[in-house]
């Protein structure tokens, strides 16, 4: 009698989004006098407050933001969860960039560089950790300026679906992914597929 099929096992490095035919969703918490000017006039550089080089890491994976940003509520610089639609163009072109973190020192040339890319381990709903890992884009310097004025074309203020969902985790406990996703409480994220070189540069298949 032949054992039941066993689902394929998530590879290491994957990319998993919420992404449409023109864009792809990313997350970033921010303080609520950068978060509310920017929903606002649907532009992230609306608050002085912001600044465009400085590092900011941006996560395709909505349980990872929640494990960041403690579903909005680890501390008053991340507490307006924002989900950024970005062109796949745009988003491509930054991965093409990067630099993977590894731990390693950046060599000078690298540091220079607009972009970095880190591997952490994917996190559940629930904040569990989970045996694969979820990709982190930091942009900065002039490309971060080029990635908020040309390749964001969406903002929306998440930040309700985040703390309805850490209710609804706390109360109900083993509630699957499934029934989170059907809620809306966890967006239908599928894998992003790259082009071969991209993969090479992200090192995905290390």
């Amino acid at each position: 009698m032949s054992s039941p099929s066993q689902p394929p096992k998530t590879p290491q490095r994957q990319i998993r989004a919420l992404y449409d035919t023109d864009t792809i969703t990313v997350y970033q918490a921010y303080s609520a006098a950068i978060a509310g000017p920017a929903v606002q006039t649907q532009r992230l550089s609306a608050s002085p407050l912001f600044s465009p080089t400085r590092m900011t890491w941006i996560k395709p994976s909505w349980a990872w933001m929640m494990y960041r940003s403690g579903y909005s509520y680890k501390d008053a610089g991340q507490e307006r969860v924002l989900a950024l639609r970005m062109t796949h163009e745009h988003f491509r072109r930054l991965l093409a960039q990067a630099v993977v973190c590894r731990g390693q020192r950046l060599s000078e040339e690298e540091r220079g560089m607009g972009v970095r890319v880190q591997w952490d381990p994917e996190r559940g709903p629930g904040m569990e950790v989970l045996p694969y890992r979820s990709i982190q884009v930091g942009i900065s310097g002039e490309v971060g300026r080029g990635w908020v004025e040309e390749g964001i074309v969406g903002i929306e203020d998440v930040t309700e679906r985040a703390r309805r969902l850490r209710e609804v985790v706390g109360r109900e406990g083993g509630v699957g992914l499934g029934e989170l996703v059907e809620r809306g409480l966890v967006p239908r994220e599928r894998v992003y597929d790259v082009p071969e070189e991209l993969r090479e540069r992200l090192l995905m298949d290390e």
